[in-house]
């Protein structure tokens, strides 16, 4: 059974008889079809008892009919195409239809609800329940953008030097990579110097790197359409002893909690788990966010790794690991690895050693 058909079962299970795709990386797990359409308005129709339909720009529907076998529709800039839906679909009168709640904006929403008489209903849970489990190839595929991440750090490790910025050094991986075949980075590299890393999100810039510091990097790269995402923070010259203490602390963390997977137990446990590490510590109100999230064909996928969420972990997930300590002005350490829940344990998708690298 297709992934479009096994989600319209999903909706008619519940008596929703048709749904609207908005997001591209949805659009493309359903139907193995990506574009990226900027500003313009791309949707995927589905219905419980006629052919799915595409309805996106006229610039890119060549490629999308060659891929797809169902109806694809293009409209030109010129055009409305909310006018061009409707001629397009003259069944428009439904009870129910399910829409991606996280994706929408208001606009697609308001030219949604001029089409469709119906009571929306949230589509998102459907196809998180869907994307949580991991097949094997999606697994092959994150191994492989893994090893790509761990070449990617190896670069930045090659570029270290007290006279480059953290720019220069993005832009030595981010070349290396493009070089390799990559299709992109999978989000916006960071490489954070001193107290740069006290940013849980830093932003990079013509800082040039400091000796006797930590220099934290975290990138990721996305290829046969799925991502990776590791973080590793190591040493330029000699760090204080203070400096020190804190990475061995978060080193202590993330190998704790990543021991600490198996299927059964829970996200909330397994946050828990490295939290402690860091709270017997006394940087507990350093660690400020979820010890990690979901990763597929996204880098930020369902689910949270975090207090509260009493989802519970099963074999086929794939989520971070990562834990971290910000303490403003001072020092910023993360340690992340993602991977895959196995029938008893977790295994990474990246290989780069954690043990304090000096450089």
């Amino acid at each position: 059974m297709s992934k479009i058909s096994k989600l319209i079962q999903k909706l008619q299970d519940r008596h929703i008889p048709a749904a609207v795709v908005s997001d591209p990386i949805s659009i493309n797990y359903l139907t193995g079809y990506y574009s990226d359409p900027h500003e313009r308005l791309m949707l995927l129709f589905l219905f419980h008892n006629q052919e799915p339909l595409l309805f996106l720009p006229e610039l890119d529907a060549a490629r999308a009919k060659a891929s797809l076998s169902f109806p694809v529709v293009g409209y030109i800039d010129a055009e409305n195409p909310w006018e061009k839906i409707k001629a397009a679909l003259p069944q428009r009168n439904y009870q129910q239809l399910a829409l991606e709640f996280d994706n929408l904006n208001v606009t697609k929403f308001k030219g949604l609800e001029s089409l469709f008489s119906a009571d929306f209903t949230d589509l998102t849970p459907y196809l998180n329940e869907m994307r949580l489990l991991k097949s094997a190839d999606e697994i092959q595929k994150m191994l492989i953008a893994g090893n790509f991440a761990d070449q990617a750090v190896q670069v930045g490790f090659e570029h270290i030097a007290l006279d480059v910025t953290e720019t220069d050094i993005i832009a030595q991986i981010e070349f290396a990579m493009k070089k390799q075949g990559v299709d992109k980075m999978s989000f916006d590299t960071m490489v954070l110097t001193g107290s740069n890393a006290a940013n849980p999100h830093g932003i990079p810039s013509t800082n040039k790197i400091e000796n006797n510091s930590l220099l934290l990097f975290d990138l990721g790269v996305e290829t046969l359409g799925y991502v990776s995402d590791m973080t590793r923070t190591v040493a330029v010259g000699q760090p204080n002893q203070f400096q020190k203490d804190v990475y061995h602390v978060c080193l202590e963390a993330q190998l704790t909690a990543l021991d600490f997977i198996k299927p059964g137990v829970t996200a909330a446990q397994v946050d828990a788990a490295a939290r402690r590490v860091i709270e017997k510590a006394g940087f507990g109100d350093y660690f400020n966010h979820r010890l990690g999230h979901g990763i597929g064909m996204s880098v930020h996928e369902f689910p949270s790794i975090m207090a509260g969420n009493d989802l519970v972990i099963q074999e086929g997930m794939c989520f971070s690991v990562e834990p971290g300590i910000y303490i403003p002005e001072k020092v910023g350490v993360r340690i992340e690895d993602c991977g895959y829940v196995t029938k008893d344990g977790f295994e990474v998708f990246t290989q780069t050693p954690k043990e304090l690298l000096y450089f």
